[in-house]
């Protein structure tokens, strides 16, 4: 499919070329729709394209819908991204890293260990979480000698699985452009600005965007697993990168701008890994996330907009959920068809 084709050729147009609208873009051309995919500031232009791209499940614990939905894309996620990457001729960065965290102290480790027990009960035996002594060589100071490793963690590298997703979809006939005309259906997954857009629209403040900075340092690492402690995200992407982030900021000026609080999680992840820390900085990374009222990504019809579907809201967890949400966005957006969990309903945060 062309630029320049028609509009009665078009069965979905998608606006936003991030992890939520590529990949219910690629999710409808699978299906043999034709699909247009519209974003100004091209694929990942928005928080899709960070630099961190952990994917991390919650703590196997109080279980509810959303931990289970996650698990499930964690797993999912193993075949999902090796077949994209196939489609594209495009390695997206998926690998299944697991992810070390540090023990701080005796009530940590009775934690960790109760949540060993319940993992192998709410992982069903297709991950673990474990308590080990013996981290490997890649590893964040731990005061007790003791670290949880979970199997379940995965990571991606975020602008290599933008642009290997805009190949898949182009590859299988739909369109990606900065500009266009919107036919047929339309799927709004259009970031913060597009979330504040739509609560404002509706007259409710169920969105915010939260600004995350982050930061790339350089080191040759191999593959090795992600490291969470206090509170930072440290992943090894390959040859040279490693990523650390991210801040967390409900107040901020400059969407887009780095700014002294990221000179501190630097500071804080080289304290914590001995092996960052002489590693040079050598890319720096703001942006915004979309945060619904619900902390989860949210996927409904948009009220009184016949036609117009929207899925957004993924905050710190899009790049797990986006994949295994784009089913339910597509069936409405196509079909008409509701059948969005409980969990991730736009309704649910629309009185």
């Amino acid at each position: 499919m062309t630029e320049g084709a028609g509009l009665a050729t078009i069965d979905l147009t998608v606006r936003g070329a991030g992890v939520f609208g590529l990949t219910a873009a690629w999710e409808a051309v699978r299906r043999g729709a034709r699909v247009r995919v519209i974003d100004p500031r091209g694929p990942g232009g928005g928080a899709s394209g960070g630099v961190v791209g952990a994917l991390a499940p919650h703590a196997p614990e109080n279980w509810n819908e959303v931990k289970a939905f996650q698990r499930d894309c964690l797993l999912a996620a193993r075949t999902y991204w090796p077949e994209v990457a196939a489609a594209a001729g495009k390695d997206p960065g998926f690998r299944a890293s697991g992810r070390l965290q540090p023990i701080a102290d005796a009530a940590a480790e009775a934690r960790a260990r109760a949540r060993a027990t319940s993992a192998h009960e709410l992982w069903q035996g297709h991950a673990e979480w474990q308590v080990t002594d013996a981290p490997g060589a890649f590893a964040p100071t731990s005061p007790t000698g003791l670290w949880v490793y979970d199997t379940l963690s995965a990571q991606l590298d975020p602008p290599r699985t933008m642009a290997a997703l805009a190949q898949a979809i182009r590859a299988a006939g739909g369109e990606v452009m900065t500009e266009g005309v919107e036919a047929g259906a339309v799927l709004h997954a259009t970031g913060w600005e597009g979330l504040n857009d739509f609560a404002q629209a509706i007259g409710q403040p169920i969105a915010r965007g939260v600004k995350g900075q982050a930061a790339v340092l350089k080191a040759d690492l191999g593959c090795v697993p992600q490291v969470f402690v206090d509170g930072l995200h440290i992943v090894a992407h390959g040859p040279g990168r490693v990523a650390i982030g991210s801040t967390s900021e409900n107040a901020f000026e400059a969407p887009e701008v780095v700014d002294d609080q990221l000179d501190a999680v630097i500071a804080q992840a080289r304290a914590a890994m001995p092996a960052l820390a002489d590693a040079p900085v050598i890319a720096r990374w703001a942006g915004v996330r979309a945060r619904a009222r619900s902390r989860a990504p949210v996927v409904g019809e948009w009220p009184g907009r016949p036609g117009h579907v929207v899925a957004n809201g993924g905050f710190k967890i899009g790049f797990a959920l986006a994949p295994g949400l784009a089913p339910f966005a597509v069936d409405l957006a196509l079909e008409g068809r509701d059948s969005v969990p409980k969990a991730f309903r736009l309704d649910g945060i629309v009185s």
